[in-house]
């Protein structure tokens, strides 16, 4: 039995996680045999910057591109140009990257090659609104989605319809180009449509979809995305699209992959490990209710128990707090467990961002509330107003890993040690 601290533990296994995410041990195994003629690299995610530098290292010179990623994730290359722009909120530095990325694969031919790197937040990275909507209205819809509490895919249905490059128009816009699409995934069920909106891939929703949502939310738009969305010219690429008919586009990491590492070392240290899921959705504070009650439903277990999940749980922000699903997600499973014995339990986002905040995640153990008492903090109000990230800062028990360079999104774990 390892010497280390459960919450030590629980780190381990989460840096783990992340590892076997990282583009420098997926993308070179998943690269093809170098194309012998011109090949351009395209990119947008938070992964992006240190994709293209593994396709760099992998195979070397001559290339140009260009890919866009976060603010402080990006990392030097020898020939790919990295912008870094914003997220998740779009910005002017976003907008150009992308029209950049449109006008490089005008008038390619049938020889040349299209490298397109993708990872999780590259939809907000690669705005390039249809006119006369503005880039300012996109921002607008763009929070009042994220706040809604709306899924991710329906988030990316409705920026896909509004958008010239996302919903298989990069691809299109390639023809008669080769593209080859490496992506890690980021989205439940792996649906590489949803990932980064899908540029390079056909998409089988339709701006009518988009519209539904925007109405089951209750968002309001201006007369620019209204026209946008009721303008059939403007519908995003569908399948059997002949533009696409050279394009080819694989996954090559995904939340599993992370659970799977995880799992592995758990294994080796002589827990059992119960996966409860790799494409979790909903509600943060609900699945912590509903892992709860899962843990109250265990019998003590004779050697250490590890429950993995991961996916991408939403929040409807009502407060003016700090933090992002992860921390709300624990703060509500340490409310629900109500100071269970001998449980620990850990969730953080493998992009080393909880939502916008400085923080992956955090931790949580028994005396977690014992703790937040003495302290004078309140876990009930701090749920509330969506300031799970100022109630964990005050316990020490945030997990700050800075940018990680991949993105397979959340992590969770949860560690019920046996009484001896």
């Amino acid at each position: 039995m390892s010497e280390r601290t459960p919450p030590e533990i629980l780190s381990d296994l989460f840096e783990i996680a992340v590892a076997a995410c990282h583009p420098s041990r997926v993308v070179p195994k998943a690269l093809p045999p170098r194309p012998s003629g011109r090949v351009i690299v395209l990119g947008a995610g938070k992964a992006s910057a240190a994709m293209a530098a593994a396709v760099e290292d992998a195979w070397g010179a001559p290339l140009e591109g260009l890919v866009v990623t976060r603010y402080g994730h990006g990392i030097p290359t020898k020939w790919i140009q990295i912008v870094e722009a914003g997220h998740p909120l779009p910005d002017a530095a976003g907008a150009q990257s992308a029209q950049q990325a449109l006008a490089s694969v005008h008038e390619l031919s049938a020889d040349d090659v299209v490298v397109v790197l993708l990872s999780g937040g590259g939809s907000a990275l690669w705005s390039a609104p249809i006119p006369p909507v503005t880039l300012a209205e996109k921002q607008a819809l763009s929070k009042s989605l994220i706040l809604s509490g709306a899924a991710i895919g329906e988030i990316n249905c409705v920026r896909k319809h509004l958008s010239l490059i996302k919903g298989g128009r990069l691809a299109a816009a390639a023809y008669p180009a080769r593209v080859i699409t490496l992506a890690i995934s980021d989205v439940p069920r792996d649906d590489i449509s949803v990932l980064a909106s899908g540029p390079t891939v056909t998409d089988t929703t339709t701006q009518n979809d988009a519209k539904r949502i925007l109405t089951a939310h209750g968002i309001t738009t201006p007369p620019s995305i209204a026209a946008i969305l009721n303008d059939r010219r403007y519908e995003s690429i569908k399948p059997g699209d002949p533009r696409l008919a050279n394009s080819e586009a694989t996954i090559i990491a995904r939340g599993m992959d992370a659970l799977s590492a995880a799992s592995k070392e758990a294994h080796r240290l002589g827990f059992d490990v119960l996966i409860l899921g790799a494409d979790v959705e909903g509600d943060s504070r609900q699945v912590a209710r509903n892992h709860a009650e899962i843990v109250r439903g265990l019998k003590r277990p004779k050697k250490p128990l590890l429950l993995l999940s991961g996916g991408e749980l939403t929040v409807t922000v009502k407060g003016d707090g700090r933090g992002g699903p992860n921390r709300q997600h624990l703060l509500a499973l340490a409310r629900a467990l109500q100071g269970a014995q001998r449980t620990w339990a850990i969730a953080c986002d493998t992009d080393g961002i909880d939502g916008s905040d400085d923080a992956a995640g955090a931790w949580i153990g028994p005396d977690t509330l014992v703790r937040a008492q003495q302290l004078g903090l309140d876990p009930a109000s701090a749920e509330q107003r969506n300031d799970a990230g100022t109630f964990f800062d005050k316990l020490g028990q945030s997990v700050v890993t800075g940018p990680t360079r991949t993105n397979v999104n959340d992590f969770r774990a949860i560690l019920v040690m046996p009484d001896n």
